[in-house]
């Protein structure tokens, strides 16, 4: 076959990966963003932690089903189940504690603006714990984005200590710390297990440490509606196993900085679907408190590129 025959297939094969990466993105950009709204829904019938466990043991049994025809042959090592189960803990039982239960208190609107912290948070930690460099133009970004999410938080530009509203985001905060921990106790299992093999383990562990706390909520049980139980099932199904089988697709076939720009209009449908589904007002405040985050997270995503396009050319040159 003549080669240029078979390079304009493999072009047009690279090309429906690069199409089809892009759409699956965006379906999950859109599962990730409507999430708060179903949680919203969801958690006005069910009990907060008790939502959390039963959209956690439904993701648990697809993820141990899916991971056992993929990938048969793994196996959790002893040595690391400690690591394992921290990470679960903190990525699953933690973050859904304060996520749902934030929810219940805030609209989903304010709760995907607090969303916008995570890279902030992210750096925070990076510098706190390893030590890493932080230039001036950082800086600046992070203290912008420390502006805009004090805006986005507060829901109201002022701190009103006494409402429902500002626990709920505090709760919403709280999340997004035990994510950014979450990210930093990966660290060391990443280098051994597959993504879906860490995904899958510590959502069984970390389901396994929320049912306890789903019990304490037991004089709140009752029959879930029709309506709850489609809620509970798109979050198992859509956002928490294939948003994530999704995302692991598309990580391979997009550049990181792509993603975390797509990443970034999570909170955009959050708010867009809170208000036109769920009526939510959003102060213009709020808003400007999130994009203000968002420029600053823009600003850290540029210098780190052109940090990494500097190293590129370094190596060329050596």
């Amino acid at each position: 076959m003549n080669k240029n025959v078979i390079g304009m297939q493999t072009d047009a094969g690279l090309n429906k990966k690069y199409i089809m990466a892009n759409i699956l993105m965006l379906v999950t950009i859109l599962f990730w963003g409507v999430s708060y709204v179903s949680i919203k829904i969801t958690v006005s019938e069910v009990p907060p932690v008790t939502a959390a466990a039963i959209r956690f043991v439904i993701a648990s049994v697809l993820l141990w089903g899916l991971l056992k025809r993929v990938e048969p042959s793994a196996r959790l090592a002893r040595a690391d189940f400690i690591p394992m189960a921290v990470a679960g803990c903190l990525g699953i039982t933690l973050y859904f504690y304060f996520e749902n239960i934030g929810v219940k208190l805030t609209t989903a609107a304010n709760a995907s603006l607090i969303v916008t912290i995570i890279p902030v948070l992210a750096i925070g930690l990076d510098i706190l714990f390893f030590g890493a460099r932080v230039s001036v133009l950082k800086l600046a970004a992070i203290a912008v984005a420390m502006v805009g999410t004090y805006f986005s938080v507060t829901a109201n530009g002022q701190l009103d200590l006494n409402s429902d509203n500002f626990f709920g985001n505090l709760f919403v905060v709280g999340a997004m710390l035990s994510w950014t921990f979450y990210t930093l106790a990966n660290k060391s299992l990443q280098k051994k297990y597959s993504g879906m093999c860490m995904t899958t383990y510590q959502t069984i562990i970390g389901t396994a440490l929320l049912l306890p706390l789903a019990c304490t909520e037991h004089n709140e049980w009752q029959a879930l509606s029709l309506n709850a139980w489609g809620h509970i099932l798109f979050l198992a199904v859509c956002c928490s196993v294939l948003g994530y089988l999704f995302y692991m697709y598309v990580l391979k076939q997009l550049d990181v900085a792509i993603t975390t720009l797509y990443l970034n209009l999570v909170p955009v449908v959050g708010v867009i679907s809170g208000y036109f589904i769920l009526g939510e007002s959003v102060l213009p405040i709020q808003i400007a408190g999130g994009a203000t985050t968002l420029v600053a997270i823009v600003i850290m995503n540029v210098e780190r590129a052109n940090q990494e396009k500097v190293g590129e050319n370094a190596v060329e040159g050596a």
